[in-house]
């Protein structure tokens, strides 16, 4: 009982033990059981807000065989540190379709875009739709559907976005539009359209490392206490850190030895202190969360591999972090689930 007492103190303080690298222990009690008859498809993104309620956005998309004995959950599903689902919401005709990241602002409002929609949503944190940028089905592209060429430059349209994210001084909204388009968008807080920046990279551009050009997918966007924007290049396994304006400032490298097309610099989140000392990067590629040094870059560790067991990945998607450190890694293709991983011990 006194070990037990002892551990608990060590694990409630955020920072911990100076110069310690972040550990992590998969929490197997973490989510608890969802309501009667609901079951998960495709968890598009998951985040947590200033209260550290737990948000995971769902794509219902279940098999034939599943809907024999159970229902699509909510496209939008918000649980306790618990693990208890606190509440949930989404109309499937409304929401972007094929549910894509979510981020909370400062006002606790949930943020989401989708992959195979051209539209981002902003909900208040009891459900209600509050803004939309975009057309619902109608793309930046040369005849507005799904199939035609990108444009890359609409003011009012985006072409499958993947996410957003909101300037925490300004307000502003940055959209990374991203699986069709190669950009980011911004808007200001009443969602006008500002600037934007990013295209697509010739090979060469690839192999020499340009900056301010892009890949395949532009997978994620997230800001920084400071207002530096990080923007994931997947299939370039880097993330592209830009100021607030679009000038880039550096490229931090997601290091493998095993290359594959999907690419390693997924997602990111940041650490919760003060300085947000850590970045954490989701590589789905390896089934990997890295660890890194967010001034230097450097990853430190990782953790995480392929597999179905609890604290592995299929297809590891997105990730966030509480308050206390802790992460929670959602998992799309045929994962499917959200895991929390418990800081054990770390600065």
């Amino acid at each position: 009982m006194r070990k037990i007492a002892v551990l608990l103190v060590f694990l409630s303080g955020w920072p911990l033990a100076a110069q310690d690298t972040p550990r992590f222990e998969v929490d197997p009690s973490w989510p608890g059981p969802l309501p009667d008859g609901w079951i998960n498809g495709q968890i598009g993104g998951v985040c947590v807000d200033a209260h550290d309620h737990i948000v995971i956005v769902d794509r219902r998309n279940i098999t034939e065989e599943e809907t024999e004995t159970s229902l699509p959950t909510p496209p939008i599903i918000m649980f306790d540190m618990s693990g208890n689902v606190v509440t949930s919401w989404g109309d499937p005709d409304t929401v972007p379709n094929s549910i894509h990241g979510c981020a909370f602002d400062s006002g606790n409002n949930v943020w989401v875009a989708g992959n195979q929609d051209a539209i981002v949503q902003k909900y208040s944190h009891e459900g209600d739709l509050l803004m939309q940028i975009g057309t619902r089905g109608v793309f930046d592209t040369t005849d507005g559907t799904a199939d035609g060429q990108g444009l890359n430059s609409g003011h009012d349209r985006l072409f499958r976005p993947s996410a957003a994210a909101i300037h925490p001084d300004t307000g502003d909204i940055y959209v990374s539009d991203g699986y069709g388009n190669k950009r980011v968008a911004v808007f200001d807080a009443a969602g006008n359209f500002l600037r934007q920046w990013g295209r697509q990279a010739t090979p060469e551009e690839l192999k020499a490392g340009t900056p301010s050009v892009f890949a395949e997918t532009v997978h994620c966007i997230a800001i920084s206490r400071e207002g530096l924007v990080y923007v994931c290049d997947r299939q370039a396994d880097r993330i592209q850190v830009f100021d607030g304006m679009g000038a880039y400032v550096r490229s931090i490298r997601i290091h493998t030895d095993k290359p594959n097309a999907r690419g390693t610099a997924w997602w990111v989140a940041f650490s919760p202190d003060a300085e947000q000392r850590y970045l954490y990067v989701m590589n789905g590629g390896q089934e990997q969360v890295h660890i890194l040094d967010r001034a230097s870059g450097e990853t430190l560790s990782t953790f995480g591999r392929p597999g179905h067991q609890i604290g592995n990945f299929n297809h590891g998607h997105t990730l966030a972090a509480d308050s206390s450190g802790n992460l929670y890694v959602a998992e799309t293709n045929w994962g499917r689930r959200v895991q929390r991983f418990k800081l054990v011990t770390g600065r």
